[in-house]
């Protein structure tokens, strides 16, 4: 009763919006001195923050976004947008299927959802809307694909999923390829029939900037080998997720430098920003540390095995049940609270019922991706509003992001049917 209550305690005071690490400290204080514990519960938190500190796959976090920022303020967006808008000039809803690809080549190349969304509604939104696209699925668009760096590698998501759930973060990588571009391309079907059952919505020309050949390939080419060096590297075994992390954070100096955007400026933004993430990130670990020691040693752990694995003993209820919670905490808490604090809770039940934990996390980061576009706080309805001002409205944004929501949902249940899509570069 008394984890169930601590919780519940969590849960009401993250949706009041206190902050996350404080919540998470501040519960379990209070929960350990009224119980039985007492503070010396926490005698071994420093051991654990000292293991959460050494562990080098954490070290690749604040690495990639920092790779992610350089390439933010390297104009390489601008420049992917426009060469691919040229490429599908002539497709009916050319410049939208141009956006999601971008966002898919983006969210590969930086993993970062915030910058994504920010960079594609100053740069597409307003394209598509001087064109004649509809507002609404300009909007849905833009802010899906920006979220595709929640499940394309190299995912910060997966990264933390990757320690939580104590699983390979090289494994993750490659089991979160074909449901990301199974996303990718559902996003893409979803545009087409738009186009068939509401033309009018959906123009085949754009004003557009005439681009290059030359353009084109220089646009393109360089953050793809990026993008296969970084990944290659960690498929092939060359390099572990960290090393990469490293070697990309110097490809995108690189990178800057070749586009003339590399200044001394840039490169001080990119470091207070990515001190500032990850930071935040580590605060919540800690807290988060300290909330599952105390939850776990008030039996919470044990409470909720026996409720899944003997009271209902149906695995597939369990993963209902599971994805369930995710989802509809999505509409209201942040993607790294529910890692930090639902999913320590789920991992005993998936390990009593033998479920992959490779295939159940690529579940779960599917799951979170939908948090991101879930109203009322959404985080990339906020980057999208605030970056497109008054273009869109916020009834609009919403009205647009539905369609997308639902085809995220379906892309779950794709990869829940057909599990194989996990494991076929595994």
């Amino acid at each position: 009763m008394m984890a169930l209550l601590m919780f519940c305690a969590a849960l009401v005071l993250l949706l009041v919006g206190i902050p996350v690490a404080f919540v998470f400290g501040a519960v379990s204080i209070l929960f350990a001195v009224i119980s039985p514990l007492g503070l010396e519960v926490f005698n071994v938190l420093p051991f654990r923050m000292y293991g959460i500190m050494s562990n080098t796959t954490l070290m690749a976090v604040p690495l990639f976004i920092a790779m992610g920022l350089i390439l933010e303020k390297s104009q390489m967006a601008e420049r992917l947008l426009l060469s691919m808008s040229s490429l599908f000039r002539s497709v009916k809803g050319g410049l939208a299927i141009s956006v999601v690809l971008v966002g898919a080549m983006l969210a590969a190349s930086t993993g970062i959802v915030s910058a994504s969304v920010v960079m594609m509604s100053v740069i597409a939104l307003p394209l598509m809307i001087r064109a004649g696209y509809d507002k609404g699925l300009a909007s849905g668009t833009v802010a899906a694909s920006g979220t595709l760096g929640q499940i394309i590698p190299p995912s910060i998501i997966l990264i933390i999923l990757g320690d939580v759930m104590s699983v390979s973060v090289g494994d993750l990588f490659k089991g979160a390829v074909l449901p990301g571009l199974v996303l990718v391309g559902l996003y893409i079907a979803y545009i087409m029939l738009f186009g068939l059952f509401k033309p009018q919505h959906l123009p085949s020309q754009q004003e557009q900037t005439l681009v290059t050949i030359r353009e084109t390939f220089f646009a393109i080419i360089p953050p793809l080998l990026l993008m296969v060096m970084v990944l290659g590297s960690i498929f092939a075994g060359i390099a572990s997720p960290t090393e990469s992390a490293a070697f990309g954070v110097l490809g995108a100096i690189l990178l800057s430098a070749i586009n003339r955007s590399l200044t001394v400026q840039m490169l001080q933004y990119a470091a207070f920003e990515t001190v500032k993430l990850s930071g935040m990130i580590f605060m919540i670990l800690f807290g988060a540390t300290a909330f599952s020691l105390v939850f776990n040693e008030l039996g919470g752990t044990d409470m909720v095995v026996e409720f899944f694995s003997h009271d209902i003993g149906n695995v597939w209820i369990f993963i209902g049940v599971a994805m369930l919670s995710i989802f509809i905490l999505g509409f209201f808490i942040d993607f790294i609270e529910i890692s930090f604090i639902i999913v320590p809770i789920l991992v005993p039940v998936m390990h009593a019922f033998g479920i992959d934990p490779i295939w159940f996390a690529v579940l779960i980061a599917l799951n979170l991706q939908a948090s991101f576009l879930t109203p009322p706080f959404g985080l990339a309805l906020f980057f999208l509003k605030g970056a497109s001002q008054n273009l869109v409205t916020t009834l609009e944004i919403y009205k647009g992001i539905v369609p997308f929501i639902f085809l995220q949902l379906v892309a779950l249940g794709v990869v829940v049917l057909f599990p194989d899509l996990v494991f076929a570069f595994l």
